[in-house]
């Protein structure tokens, strides 16, 4: 990859790859044993399982050095620290050495102990058994191959509309649970078969898209092979927002990508997957999409209404907190696995300069707590100075009345959206609990919003995890930013609807500030009614206590969330394979010191991190 762009890189594996736009090749897991060669090894042509004369396949090759699927528990027994259980599988064992002849019986006894394998720790629940039936009977498979989960799989309904597909986001929760089982295979394919997916060629209305971006899902069809349909071959139909709702390209698709193949890695140890060719590829593609030079003075992605888990108008087009937190989780992955070499001094250097500035951005300007929205009330307007209080010339009277009486005395959180002239006031929750797992606030903002979420569970929790923003958009305001759109009525879907896919976020973002009894009361409060409810998708009314009128039912990402909570809950050791660090070195690289402005805040920011 040396001295080769990435789009170079790109058109390269595209050409030897695609014979033609409507054919996907499959994974080459199953010839990689056989050979070994510099050049990552193409994916070959395909043919429908029912036609081939040996069936589907069984049993998958090994990968040259990948570490064979194992209980990931195991990493985390015993008295070594998970990470270097993780990072470094093959330099401890995962059992004690043998005892001395000379060691007393009550060593002896203790090693016994330690060698045998660890009972587990409970019996699941019934619920938890029928989650996982539900989970499987998700899987699809490609060529003999799992390689996802549809997005619902409701038996009662006749109307598929695109609940059929795998959506990335929407197979993230799914993956982790299969990765926390041990069953790592469907994740290894889901991850290489969407990066075929990203090389495609896109095209709305005759333009085509930058070439890194990821699909928002894929379907898998039966095709024949010619005219005589003799012959029939499986085929990966990916849909890069041509056929969404407003036509909008799922710019989050390519940032959880990237941290799901870090978590693939770190909890299996199979780093040789991610420093692949078309792997790196892959990721330079993602980043440089996100890293182009626009016109835009702000750190934050610009992004359209829709662009994200609200894939419809409800008035976050601009800088939404979700979106960014998921690009600076997105970098921070990126470090880690990017190799370095000429090719990638250039584009690391970049990310770190982004990271720098983003956090720094955020924290400063995103953060509201009671004292923030006095000092925002008492703001002076039309200033013009590089020392100006209010930077973005916030008028107070944009100060919703509701947040007034609802912002409690501790706690705080980030504002959902921040462009000149406004803020979002809304609570947003992706995005404040992805900030907590990326570090993206303060160690300090991260109890803010724990805090802010345990004083208002009621409006926040209620009957269901969890609200995705809160408050709802009503009358004329519902009507003018929605466009009255009758999905997203006041409490209902992504207008203040509770989706119990967003438990396994807050978990993991309980387990990282040691609030876990948060998690825990969240969960009972899910377990109680989603099996009797059918898994829905979302849930609607304030409080969360009716199911949703548009409401799939066994919805995947509710099951897998619900799942993956659980384990996260067991083995939180294992939240580490998602979140990121506090790194103050982040806060050292600001580009003031290279102008002759003198005032910067970012040392007030490090202090207050420090402190």
């Amino acid at each position: 990859m040396n001295g080769q762009s990435p789009m170079g890189l790109a058109a390269a594996a595209a050409a030897a790859v695609r014979p033609c736009r409507h054919r996907l090749l499959s994974s080459a897991t199953t010839s990689a044993a056989a050979t070994s060669t510099t050049a990552t090894p193409l994916f070959p042509r395909c043919p429908h399982p029912h036609a081939s004369p040996t069936g589907p396949a069984t049993n998958a090759t090994p990968i040259p050095g990948s570490v064979p699927p194992a209980d990931p528990r195991a990493a985390v027994s015993g008295n070594l620290p998970f990470f270097d259980r993780v990072l470094f599988p093959d330099t401890f064992p995962l059992e004690t050495p043998p005892a001395k002849e000379d060691d007393t019986a009550e060593a002896a006894a203790q090693f016994d102990e330690e060698a045998a394998p660890a009972a587990p720790v409970r019996e699941e629940s019934d619920t938890e058994r029928e989650a996982w039936r539900l989970l499987r009977r998700a899987v699809v498979s490609y060529c003999g191959e799992q390689v996802g989960t549809v997005a619902a799989e409701d038996p009662e309904c006749t109307e598929t509309l695109n609940y059929d597909q795998v959506f990335i986001r929407d197979f993230v929760p799914s993956a982790l649970a299969f990765l926390m089982r041990g069953e790592t295979e469907i994740v290894r394919n889901f991850l290489l078969h969407t990066l075929q997916l990203q090389s495609w060629e896109k095209t709305v209305d005759c333009y085509s898209p930058g070439q890194g971006l990821m699909p928002a899902s894929f379907k898998i069809r039966t095709v024949p092979l010619d005219d005589n349909n003799e012959g029939f071959e499986e085929v990966l139909d990916p849909d890069f927002g041509e056929s969404a709702i407003g036509r909008v390209a799922p710019v989050d698709s390519g940032l959880w990508w990237i941290i799901l193949l870090r978590a693939y890695c770190k909890i299996t140890g199979d780093y040789a997957l991610q420093e692949r060719v078309d792997v790196q590829t892959g990721i330079k593609l993602i980043l440089s999409l996100c890293l182009t030079d626009g016109f835009d003075m702000f750190p934050t992605l610009l992004v359209t209404d829709g662009s994200c888990m609200i894939d419809r108008r409800m008035g976050i087009h601009g800088h939404p907190l979700e979106i960014q937190a998921l690009f600076y989780s997105a970098l921070r992955c990126s470090r880690q696995m990017l190799v370095m070499n000429d090719g990638s001094k250039n584009l690391i250097r970049a990310i770190n300069n982004r990271l720098s500035a983003l956090s720094f951005h955020i924290r400063e300007y995103y953060w509201v707590d009671m004292k923030k929205i006095n000092e925002i009330y008492r703001y002076k307007t039309e200033e013009y100075s590089h020392d100006a209080t209010n930077k973005f010339n916030i008028y107070p009277e944009q100060i919703p009345s509701w947040l007034v009486d609802w912002i409690p005395e501790k706690g705080g959180y980030l504002i959902g959206n921040l462009q000149p002239a406004h803020m979002d006031f809304r609570f947003f929750s992706l995005g404040n609990l992805w900030a907590i797992a990326s570090s993206l606030t303060t160690p300090k903002q991260a109890e803010g919003i724990l805090s802010l979420i345990e004083e208002k569970w009621d409006d926040l929790v209620a009957n269901m995890p969890l609200k995705i923003c809160y408050p709802a958009m009503e009358d004329d305001e519902w009507r003018i930013i929605t466009g009255s759109d009758p999905k997203n009525t006041p409490w209902s879907y992504h207008n203040g609807g509770s989706w119990p896919t967003l438990l396994w976020q807050f978990t993991l973002a309980c387990i990282k500030m040691g609030r876990p009894e948060m998690a825990r009361r969240a969960i009972a409060v899910a377990e109680e009614r989603l099996s009797d409810d059918k898994w829905p998708e979302y849930y609607d009314t304030r409080s969360g206590r009716f199911i949703g009128k548009q409401s799939r039912s066994y919805q995947t990402w509710t099951i897998a969330g619900f799942l993956t909570s659980k384990m996260l809950l067991e083995n939180p050791e294992l939240a580490s394979i998602l979140t990121c660090d506090e790194d103050l070195e982040l806060l050292e690289g600001c580009a003031c010191c290279l102008s002759k402005r003198s005032r910067c805040s970012r040392r007030m920011i490090k202090s207050k991190v420090v402190g």
